[in-house]
Formats: structure tokens, C-alpha cells, sequence
């Protein structure tokens, strides 16, 4: 699986920090919001739940997460 955000739609409201802190980060910014920082863009499997949580619950549903169909 592999991670995408949308960074101008994040508000940073730090919920995937919360779910999956493993994968993602929130770091503030100039632009008025903080935004999610994507530690690691390829995730092992074992932390699937993790991020789905992270996209599901993300307030602005910026998460994407795209399923490699080469593995």
C-alpha cells in the first residue's frame, strides 16, 4: 500500500498522528494550519489497520491510500 495526502485540504487536525504515529507526523507551518508529514510512504502490512483508521477518522478526509496490485 502506499500513502497520499492531500496537503491543501489538511488542517492538521493530528488525528492520524493519533491512530498511526508509526506512519504519519504533524509539523506547523506558515500557512495558518499545521500539515500531516508522511514518515514512511510504503507502510509494512502490519500496520494496514492502523492507517485505515488514520484515513477513515481524519476530520477532512485528506488520507488516500493506494493499494500496489504488484505485490
Amino acid at each position: 500500500m502506499k500513502i497520499q495526502v492531500d496537503l491543501e485540504l489538511c488542517q492538521g487536525h493530528s488525528v492520524c498522528l493519533e491512530e498511526c504515529p508509526e506512519v504519519f507526523d504533524v509539523a506547523e507551518t506558515d500557512e495558518g494550519y499545521p500539515k500531516v508529514l508522511v514518515l514512511n510512504e510504503n507502510p509494512a502490512e502490519d500496520l494496514r489497520e492502523k492507517v485505515q483508521k488514520a484515513a477513515k477518522f481524519c476530520p477532512n478526509h485528506v488520507i488516500t491510500i493506494i493499494e500496489d496490485e504488484c505485490l
